[in-house]
């Protein structure tokens, strides 16, 4: 039995399809109709609290009793950089007075890790979802433990080989392969590591060749062919973020919807101002502005999202969405509007052609 059998059959998938877990832009709505299709929908919880991630974990299991996924965060806290924080509020200032405001004098923590968030965890452990994956790094061998010994499957981003054969060491069960297209935060554990900016196929290729876990092939992928392809590389299944944003289910707002369907090409760039941490989004004032200053001397993430965050809201309060993070992959120009359980169906039809 092929890999993609055996983690499709291990879940009670159907389809070797998973809605990326997006931070702010996936629902229950949503993870419920991709897992009722017959793929894996999943929750960004990285930016919730612990109750906040309880509600939506037993809203998503009212909605289907299926497998799902549930995303944490596993940065590592932010150190604080006064320096930095004040030259980065000194630098974004004149845009603040654009919209009539003043920046904050200080940045707050906005995101908390799940390494060792023991709350986050017992909550977990009682509300056992199906999956629990994790992204920007891995918790500790004890806590992958105390998951799987509940029956909670594991899954965790992989930039590059070595990140991925920390995760197997880990014990952790699969891999997700998070190539360069893929919008939204580069899962990245060590930024002061240079990225080696491989591609999705490029990387699925290289870890199903050294690592003996399911791969989860992650960026740019927004069609059958794409899976097909990635299929092909080795991966077990396909993990899509920018394709469900569309989707009715999805949280994504009106402005970040409009953007989406202006695309018709690669307008997406990576970068580090707007949350402090490489992510891609499509190109505005924001990340223009980024382009300007040395990464190097930007403070911390979540910090940096934190200063970012009032700026887009002082922006939109007078009508501007030029400041606003409209995480998506490369390939967003082939984004479809359509009901998820539909994009589910469809995207398993062009996998036959």
């Amino acid at each position: 039995m092929n890999s993609s059998n055996i983690f499709l059959q291990r879940l009670g998938l159907r389809y070797p399809i998973i809605q990326a877990p997006m931070a702010g832009v996936s629902t229950p709505a949503l993870a419920a109709a991709v897992s009722e299709a017959g793929g894996l929908g999943s929750l960004g919880l990285g930016a919730n609290s612990v109750e906040q991630a309880r509600q939506l974990i037993t809203q998503t299991q009212a909605l289907t009793s299926k497998a799902f996924n549930v995303n944490l965060f596993c940065h590592l806290p932010a150190k604080r950089h006064p320096d930095n924080e004040l030259a980065w509020s000194q630098y974004l200032a004149p845009y603040f007075a654009q919209f009539n405001e003043t920046p904050p004098t200080y940045l707050n923590e906005i995101y908390h890790t799940f390494l060792d968030n023991s709350e986050m965890l017992s909550m977990l452990l009682e509300t056992k979802p199906a999956v629990v994956s994790f992204h920007f790094n891995i918790p500790s061998i004890e806590v992958v433990q105390q998951l799987k010994q509940h029956g909670i499957y594991t899954m965790a981003t992989a930039t590059n080989l070595q990140e991925a054969q920390q995760i197997e060491l880990a014990g952790i069960d699969a891999v997700v392969a998070q190539g360069i297209e893929a919008g939204g935060h580069r899962g990245m554990f060590d930024l002061q590591v240079l990225d080696e900016e491989l591609t999705t196929y490029e990387l699925v290729t290289l870890i199903s060749q050294h690592i003996d876990l399911p791969v989860i092939a992650a960026g740019g992928i927004m069609d059958g062919q794409d899976i097909n392809r990635a299929l092909e590389c080795g991966a077990a299944a396909a993990q899509l973020g920018t394709a469900f944003l569309l989707c009715p289910e999805s949280a994504a707002n009106a402005g970040y919807r409009a953007k989406i369907k202006l695309q018709t090409a690669d307008h997406t760039q990576l970068t580090s101002a707007i949350s402090g941490r490489p992510a891609r989004g499509i190109i505005n004032q924001f990340i223009r502005a980024g382009n300007g200053y040395e990464t190097s001397q930007l403070p911390d993430y979540p910090l940096v999202y934190d200063i970012g965050k009032q700026l887009n809201a002082a922006a939109m309060k007078l009508g501007s969405d030029e400041f606003a993070a409209y995480w998506a992959g490369q390939n967003v120009a082939k984004a479809r509007e359509m009901s998820a359980s539909l994009l589910v169906r469809t995207l398993a039809e062009e996998m036959k052609r």
